[in-house]
């Protein structure tokens, strides 16, 4: 269907008389807005209205919100300042919505904006974590001293101090974790409708999952019952974490419909998305180690400075407090770990998830520990892994954080992903490499991430009266294949071909729970609940056929599609049962083989693996060229091998997008300096390899598919792996053991010229 052109996204969809808004957003970063005059734009040929904060207060619009309660180290809750849906008396980053013009056409929108006189008193901008917790630097909140939104502890930090100060060697790194502009294909967009006969809005646009979502836009920020909004999701072009949460320009496009009583449609354009879509990452870690004269870890320390952006966005806390901590051990032997986290306003774009959502960081951190560790100990990176990696009978293993790791053979991942890389050749490729006058680097990354996440979950199976089977489930494909992997599970179970299935995900009149596709937890959650949906059908139609074929439903078994007696050829298939049913039943029975579910998720799992990257330097010019990659990754039982793959094909080309290339900046008037494309540097098809891939599945023992979350663990183990080739070429050629990411060229290029 997409590679036919027949995929309906939002912006393809067009109502009859809807009229067109755009969003006029803040030139400066941070400033206190002196005049906000409208009248003249009113006015403009086509303009319908033009809505600003006052308008929103009168409709009873409310502030977009943080999800999290968390509390700081001192018992405090955190500050979470009110984000307007349009900036009322300052705004505090460039690309802030202040004022939306809706017209007839697009055109006389954009026109109209121009005449909107817009006077902002410029205040001075901070950018930079660190930089904004300091006496003295501009504030975002009066609320938020020093900009501080939450300082968050985890852990012993006397028994650390005292671990530290015992130990045979202690490595230190402060590391960067660059920013980045999360860009997927398809740019964001809504159709707001509203119908004054029921009192209801409908908004069409690209989320990860409708059902949490409807609940949050209506109760929260309409200030309306749940049951007054609609939220229909079609093909989404790409999120990564980006569109999982209401945006500012929703609440205006469904007010704009309601007073005008016509459609309002609004798609953001490349240049402002750079600007108004949350970013990803940015943030520094002071992380240490602290080994024993073998080395073995004893105790491990990270401080996170995480940059927020200027509000949190929905999520936004949880990547460098709870995700950076739980996933910092990874798979490795952590008797102690003390964690404190900040998370800093900043007069940058918010800052939310992105495929890991703290998750790839921890594994950056501890990754980039380890190997430096290994050459500051005289040990090999691999024996030190080794020596400190957990070993199939520990697991069941309980975290310092209290998570349980169920299943897995490290060590036995290491290995095979050493030998696919044939890893004790590479100084024969080295060499090779140098009679061309290129230097080469080897790269190693291992990993381990929690997946899933804890979020009531819905399933149904609805047989349709055409011979269809229709699947309903709380999560949202978004590129992943859910369809397919879905209609597998459960047409297995049933054993009903796969052409017969579709499945429904975006449209909230359909939901009764479910919270959206995040996390890495679809398969785990969405795809153990429609096995168990499944399982009811089953159960029905047992009970049915019992009735349809005059036997016990003990009696009763479902094989390749066909309810039989056991031990006779007497059955019926499973769709001749569907349709009997609808001729009608006793009243003891089941209306018929449909099921509904909602339950609980299954408790995380494991997945792990190792990278391993080969890269070749240019010392004339700086620039890499990734020549070999080798992925060995224990995701458990694999449902569908080639969507599995996929997945992890495109979060390598994210992870080393990041290592090598990508970097939002702004200035020290908080104005971007990569506001686009020609700036903005994105991998594309020849930055990678053919990449080598292999699994090696071990069951995870905590749902009944044994599966294990592959969507984001691509990232997690690439960037590592890439950097740590990168300071394997710096450390042989110059001594220099520390740099951080981008390795741009002219980065790589300065750093080959120094001498440690």
């Amino acid at each position: 269907m997409l590679l036919r052109g027949d995929g309906r996204y939002t912006d393809d969809f067009s109502l009859d008389g809807q009229a067109y808004a755009y969003v006029l957003r803040s030139p400066y970063a941070h400033g206190s807005i002196q005049t906000l005059d409208v009248s003249e734009a009113k006015s403009a040929p086509g303009v319908l209205a033009v809505l600003t904060a006052a308008e929103l207060q009168e409709a009873g619009v409310n502030p977009l919100f943080c999800r999290l309660r968390l509390k700081n180290r001192d018992g405090t809750p955190m500050i979470r300042p009110d984000r307007p849906c349009l900036a009322n008396e300052k705004v505090r980053y460039r690309g802030e919505a202040v004022a939306v013009v809706v017209a007839e056409t697009l055109a006389q929108a954009k026109d109209a904006s121009e005449l909107i006189e817009l006077d902002i008193e410029v205040l001075p901008a901070v950018t930079d974590a660190r930089e904004a917790l300091r006496d003295g630097a501009p504030q975002l909140h009066n609320e938020a001293v020093n900009n501080r939104g939450i300082d968050w502890e985890f852990g012993d930090g006397e028994e650390a101090d005292r671990l530290f100060a015992q130990a045979h060697h202690v490595t230190r790194l402060t590391l960067r974790n660059n920013r980045v502009v999360i860009a997927p294909l398809e740019p964001r967009a809504a159709v707001g409708e509203y119908d004054p006969q029921t009192q209801r809005y409908t908004l069409h646009v690209p989320t990860q999952g409708v059902y949490g979502f409807t609940t949050e836009l209506a109760e929260l920020v309409l200030g309306i019952p749940r049951e007054q909004l609609r939220i229909q999701t079609y093909r989404v072009g790409g999120s990564f974490g980006m569109k999982s949460a209401p945006y500012p320009e929703y609440a205006p496009v469904l007010v704009a419909a309601q007073l005008l009583g016509r459609p309002v449609k609004w798609c953001d354009e490349r240049s402002d998305s750079f600007l108004s879509d949350q970013h990803g990452r940015d943030g520094w870690a002071e992380a240490s180690l602290a080994f024993d004269k073998e080395g073995h870890i004893l105790a491990a320390r990270v401080i996170s400075y995480g940059n927020a952006g200027a509000y949190f966005s929905a999520v936004g806390p949880h990547m460098y407090t709870n995700n950076i901590q739980r996933n910092f051990p990874s798979l490795y032997r952590l008797p102690l770990l003390h964690a404190r986290s900040y998370g800093v306003f900043t007069n940058t774009t918010p800052i939310g998830a992105y495929r890991g959502a703290g998750r790839p960081e921890a594994v950056y951190y501890m990754e980039r520990l380890i190997d430096t560790a290994a050459r500051e100990l005289g040990i090999s990176r691999v024996t030190l892994r080794q020596r400190n990696m957990l070993r199939p009978e520990e697991l069941p293993y309980k975290t310092v954080f209290g998570m349980v790791y169920d299943s897995g053979d490290f060590p036995a991942v290491l290995d095979k992903a050493l030998i696919a890389a044939d890893w004790n050749g590479f100084e024969a490729r080295r060499e090779e490499s140098a009679t061309r006058g290129i230097l080469r680097g080897l790269g190693i990354g291992t990993y381990l991430e929690a997946t899933g996440a804890p979020s009531r979950e819905m399933g149904r199976i609805r047989f349709e009266e055409d011979g269809s089977v229709t699947m309903v489930t709380g999560s949202l494909d978004y590129g992943q294949g859910h369809a397919a992997a879905f209609a597998q599970i459960v047409g297995s179970k049933l054993g009903i071909p796969l052409e017969h299935f579709r499945l429904i995900q975006g449209d909230s009149d359909e939901l009764i729970a479910g919270q959206g596709t995040g996390g890495s937890k679809t398969l785990i959650s969405g795809g153990t609940i429609m096995l168990h949906t499944a399982e009811k059908v089953i159960e029905n139609g047992r009970l049915i056929a019992s009735h349809v074929l005059e036997a016990a439903p003990a009696d009763i078994t479902l094989e390749q599609g066909r309810f039989t007696i056991a031990g006779t050829d007497r059955s019926i298939s499973i769709m001749e049962l569907a349709e009997h049913a609808r001729q009608g039943l006793p009243e003891d029975l089941p209306r018929s083989l449909d099921a509904e579910i909602v339950e609980n998720p299954p408790p995380s799992a494991f997945p792990n693996g190792c990278h391993i990257a080969e890269i070749e330097v240019d010392p004339e010019t700086g620039v890499i060229r990734v020549d070999r990659y080798t992925i060995v990754d224990d995701f458990g039982n694999l449902v569908n091998p080639m969507l599995v793959e996929g997945q992890v094909h495109g979060g390598v080309a994210q992870g080393v997008g990041q290592a090598l290339m990508e970097d939002s900046l702004y200035d020290t008037d908080g104005q971007s300096i990569t506001g686009s494309f020609m700036d903005y540097a994105m991998p594309r098809a020849d930055t990678l390899p053919s990449l080598s891939f292999a699994a090696h599945p071990v069951p995870a023992t905590t749902n009944p598919l044994g599966a294990k979350g592959c969507g984001e663990a691509g990232c997690s183990g690439s960037i590592p792996a890439i950097m740590n080739a990168v300071v394997d070429v710096l450390a042989r050629e110059t001594g220099v053991t520390h740099f951080d990411m981008p390795a741009k060229p002219e980065r790589v290029w300065a750093a080959l010229r120094q001498r440690s």
